[in-house]
């Protein structure tokens, strides 16, 4: 796991500010860092190094091949590295090195821009190639590792993080983005392609971008398409799938404890990562390391009472984190690491928990995926009820309920339920996901910027059903619209976010390509997900290997009292900062206040709150870093 930083030009560069944009990384990488600046000074690569395989010089970076046509940077890591190795070495090629980018490189020069194909693993890179005068990028299937990029005249600057492009300065100008910020008010993240940035962008998912220095041209290419005709049988016997499964999420795990470094589990008590443990404690010669939080004084948030279980089962080396109430520092170190605005509460206990994981270990197994995958979120079965209800009430009556709901204070219960009963299913699940609906953001962003924003106010509804999946099966519509959109967008944003602020690196068994194209391939909804049920697949792989004492039918994760810590100091700090001219350029402070107040009087806002605090916070440590300074205040033209 790294941090990677480049500049490319169709012209020879004369001011190349790589260090500045180095920094901006650094902490992805503490153990070596590297530039490398090609002869005609077009390209300019540079590597922040955590070292995961080959401890040695020889996993240093920026690499290149014996030719030295090639150079590489490269951050995540590819699991089947060894088995690639081995078919590249009958195929005549030889290696100097024992790390897994090396192989990168032998696979391009064997297979060209097709090598990414042939990966299993969590990756972003970027490859020049000097005999076609080349910049190859690509990134993993699923979204673990960022890309970001802006292609400006005739440069183009990349980073893992957009702090790290901007830092390049080949803009004068940083403008916020309205259409990022009305989209993170939407939906708590900023989804697809945009960044905060007008005008730096991110490489998707399972895509790959090549950028062509003679034309100065950018062109895009996806290399995985998972999503295309599914049609999963329904008459498969489950025992099969178990078996299938549990070879799958074995050699997933097998792979992902090849490493030169400490490793351990993040075990919340919840069926993936017991699972993981379960797994992993065949293949380890030594005890594994699991840990977990805990809260004081125990109760509703509190998962240690269940992971201690499965860790004693398993024999594990268990490490306890005491969570106390989070201030408003580690909220602002955590706003900046986040890179961009981003509100999901569950990102504090992962920055806390990788923290303490971070000092026993250089690796850590985690188990999202699952949920996506398997039928894990209560709102598939929520979906699933209201798919079914919805037909039986006339469209008419849907709408005037709905509008009505809409009239409703904010933070009512079931407020946003019935407003999502005016439309079909992906209506419903675009509803329901949905943080500031648009009439209350018609209130809460600054005039100035709804004026900006026009007739593009509900704009990222409208782009979120436009993915709405072409299929007939409502569940694995909304699988489907989560793997593509709230997985990669949230849950993967998240993981690296707040892992990679304390240099540890995540591994994510279940997101195993493999084990993805059997989910929507080979197991049907009713094996996901049936009347009041959940996880049918996962629970009965999980009677098989975990003890029979577990309660399988629970699912939380690594959750925060949120709506409590807003009721004290977190309440006041959001009115305080919203308050701020950078804040208040953007969010009416009147409905921020309004917001709190129906919170203390025990409103669910807390999640609302949450998503203005995080906002604020970013802008303000936006603004004093001296690199992006000029940025933060204005939005586009």
């Amino acid at each position: 796991m790294c941090g990677i930083v480049g500049l490319a030009s169709s012209e020879s560069m004369r001011n190349i500010g790589i260090e500045a944009m180095m920094r901006k990384v650094a902490h992805r990488g503490p153990d070596d860092e590297g530039t490398w600046i090609s002869s005609d000074r077009r390209v300019v690569l540079g590597h922040r190094r955590l070292a995961i395989i080959d401890l040695t010089p020889g996993g240093h970076q920026p690499m290149t091949d014996a030719s030295q046509k090639l150079w590489l940077i490269f951050n995540g890591e590819i699991y089947n590295f060894q088995e690639l190795r081995r078919e590249l070495e009958s195929a005549g090629f030889t290696f100097r090195t024992r790390s897994d980018s090396e192989v990168i490189l032998q696979a391009y020069r064997r297979w060209g821009e097709r090598c990414v194909d042939r990966f299993n693993g969590m990756f972003a890179f970027a490859l020049y190639d000097a005999e076609t005068e080349k910049v190859f990028f690509a990134r993993d299937r699923i979204g673990k590792k960022p890309l970001f990029y802006c292609h400006q005249g005739t440069r183009l600057a990349f980073g893992s993080e957009a702090k790290a492009v901007i830092a390049s300065r080949i803009d004068r100008q940083w403008p916020l983005d309205p259409h990022a910020v009305n989209a993170y008010l939407t939906f708590g993240y900023i989804p697809g392609e945009r960044s905060i940035f007008a005008g730096v962008r991110r490489l998707l998912p399972r895509h790959s971008m090549t950028y062509d220095l003679r034309a100065n041209r950018l062109s895009f290419s996806a290399y995985w398409a998972p999503f295309a005709s599914l049609d999963p049988p329904n008459d498969v016997d489950s025992e099969v799938l178990v078996s299938e499964l549990e070879a799958l999420l074995d050699d997933s795990v097998r792979l992902r404890m090849i490493a030169d470094v400490p490793q351990g589990i993040l075990l919340s008590g919840g069926v993936d990562s017991s699972l993981i443990t379960a797994i992993a404690a065949r293949h380890s010669t030594r005890r594994v390391k699991t840990f977990t939080v805990t809260f004081p004084g125990g109760g509703r948030y509190d998962e240690s009472a269940h992971a201690q279980k499965v860790a004693e089962h398993f024999g594990t080396e268990h490490h306890e984190l005491p969570l106390p109430t989070a201030g408003l520092d580690v909220l602002r170190k955590l706003a900046h690491h986040l890179d961009e605005p981003f509100a999901d509460p569950s990102v504090l206990p992962t920055f806390l928990i990788s923290q303490l994981t971070r000092r026993h270990v250089t690796v850590a197994l985690g188990g999202d995926g699952g949920d996506e995958l398997f039928g894990g979120y209560a709102w598939y079965r929520q979906g699933l009820t209201a798919s079914k209800t919805l037909m039986r009430i006339p469209a008419p009556l849907r709408r005037i309920a709905a509008r009505l709901a809409g009239s409703l204070p904010v933070g009512i219960r079931g407020r946003n339920f019935i407003r999502s009963q005016s439309g079909d299913l992906c209506h419903y699940q675009v509803t329901t996901a949905t943080m500031f609906e648009p009439e209350l953001r018609r209130k809460l962003l600054s005039q100035a910027i709804v004026a900006d924003l026009g007739n593009d106010l509900e704009l990222p509804e409208r782009e979120r059903c436009a993915r709405w999946p072409a299929v007939s099966d409502p569940m694995l519509q909304m699988s489907l619209l989560d793997l593509q959109t709230y997985l990669p967008d949230d849950i993967l944003v998240k993981v690296d976010r707040a892992s990679m602020a304390v240099a540890l690196e995540m591994r994510a068994p279940l997101l195993d390509y493999r084990i993805i194209e059997f989910a929507l391939r080979r197991v049907p909804s009713h094996l996901k997900v049936a009347g009041s049920g959940s996880r049918f697949l996962q629970r009965k792989l999980a009677r098989r290997l975990l003890p029979p004492s577990l309660d399988l039918d629970r699912k939380q994760g690594f959750v925060m009292p949120i709506h409590e810590w807003l009721r004290g100091e977190w309440g006041a700090a959001t009115v305080e900062v919203m308050r701020s001219p950078l804040a208040s350029a953007w969010i009416e402070p009147a409905v921020a206040d309004d917001l709190l107040k129906g919170q203390r009087k025990g409103r669910t806002n807390g999640i609302r709150l949450f998503t203005l605090l995080m906002f604020a916070l970013w802008l303000e440590g936006a603004h004093s870093n001296e690199a992006s300074a000029p940025m933060a205040c204005a939005a586009t033209a």
